[in-house]
């Protein structure tokens, strides 16, 4: 087993400082990192330490209270057996354990959204065009203008077919898009076939 420090992008030195901002944090634990519980609390999660070191997990110095959360997601397919999370928020009365394990799920809605904006709608090959910094603004802006209009469009078609907008690819809105604004000119013959 490992120490949280030995985490590249999860390190004692990045919690600290996030911390030291007055910041509640709630980030996942690698399974394979070592939280042994030293307090279990009513709503099942339980404190721990975090250390900078493995020996300074040995001696009990140089460390941080967290209070660790492990949930599992029942019939979700491709999950994890077991996913387990950390958090600056040591009292579990006012954040139950099952509410964190919840929004750090629905968190990462905004991680496909990214990944809808750089990689689907703006294309994994193209940068931003634009040269100054105002013009990478408007560029930018415009693109998320255009990730809006498409969600509100795939929305729209949810709530008509009556099902869950969730469900619906974000991909294949996009190329239906696409082809609708080529049939009315708006966008040339040639620049459809770099479509992903």
């Amino acid at each position: 087993m490992r120490c949280l420090a030995d985490r590249g992008f999860f390190g004692f030195e990045m919690w600290r400082e996030a911390a030291a901002t007055g910041a509640d944090l709630l980030w996942r634990v690698r399974k394979d990192i070592l939280l042994p519980c030293e307090k279990r609390l009513p709503d099942g999660s339980y404190l721990s330490h975090i250390n900078a070191s493995p020996q300074d997990r040995r001696h009990g110095r140089n460390g941080a209270v967290v209070r660790v959360i492990e949930y599992r997601l029942e019939g979700v397919e491709g999950s994890e057996p077991l996913y387990q999370l950390a958090t600056t928020i040591l009292d579990c009365e006012r954040a139950p354990a099952t509410e964190l394990a919840a929004l750090y799920h629905d968190r990462w809605e905004i991680e496909t959204a990214f990944d809808e904006l750089k990689t689907h709608l703006r294309g994994a090959r193209i940068v931003l065009r634009s040269k100054t910094p105002d013009l990478v603004r408007q560029e930018f802006y415009g693109l998320l203008m255009a990730h809006f209009a498409i969600r509100g469009l795939m929305h729209e078609a949810a709530l008509e077919s009556r099902e869950d907008p969730d469900r619906l690819s974000f991909l294949h809105a996009v190329r239906v898009v696409r082809r609708k604004m080529a049939t009315i000119g708006a966008i040339p013959p040639s620049e459809l076939e770099a479509v992903p």
